[in-house]
């Protein structure tokens, strides 16, 4: 009895766990070559009465540069985005020599609030350097405020993400082609050293 006790209690504490909201770099981790680009999502989850947001995405700028940062906010403009409009957009803005990208916004009357899940930004880089940065991810996501009251800020988790810069792989046919080339230098080499060393018949001793 007691054995099932717990194990209902486990089960009810990991749902809790997993049913809260999140501000997450959707995917989490990311790889990519030198000269690549490749882009990320700023998602939200699991969301209840969200009004407004401030948003900000930090990494090195000595391995990626970026390329776009594009808000999804206002749903009904942007299916799959965040925030009802009206939408009140107080910053949008992307520095490459901080390595920063900072978004804040709110929605505005008559507009609801917004309930479960979406995309608030997708952010574009380039990769420029061999390397490891972190996706780094901080949020404030607020609800809606009742009349003459203020906004509070969610209880939620932040998730954020990593680069690695890879060194390219050798195509197949081009691994071959070595090996093969190797193979034949090698070969031509054992060849010419045995002759180089090896004594003619006509003038061996008897």
């Amino acid at each position: 009895m007691v054995f099932a006790l717990i194990a209902i209690l486990s089960i009810q504490m990991a749902g809790a766990q997993t049913s809260g909201t999140a501000v997450s770099v959707s995917p989490q981790i990311s790889t990519g070559r030198v000269g690549e680009t490749f882009t990320v999502n700023i998602t939200l989850s699991n969301v209840q009465n969200l009004y407004g947001l401030d948003v900000t995405l930090n990494w090195n700028v000595t391995v990626l540069q970026v390329v776009n940062a594009t808000s999804r906010l206002g749903m009904e403009s942007n299916p799959g985005g965040v925030l009802h409009e009206p939408v009140s957009t107080v910053e949008n803005s992307v520095s490459q020599t901080a390595g920063e990208y900072h978004l804040v916004a709110t929605s505005q009357n008559p507009a609801d609030s917004f309930n479960g899940s979406g995309t608030i930004a997708t952010v574009t880089f380039n990769v420029t350097k061999l390397g490891h940065t972190g996706l780094d991810l901080h949020s404030e996501p607020a609800d809606h405020p009742l009349p003459d009251e203020v906004s509070v800020l969610i209880d939620h988790t932040d998730v954020s993400g990593s680069f690695d810069a890879v060194i390219p792989e050798f195509p197949g046919i081009f691994a071959v082609a070595m090996l093969v080339a190797v193979a034949t230098v090698g070969l031509l080499f054992s060849k010419k050293l045995f002759k180089k060393n090896r004594v003619p018949m006509l003038f061996q001793p008897i």
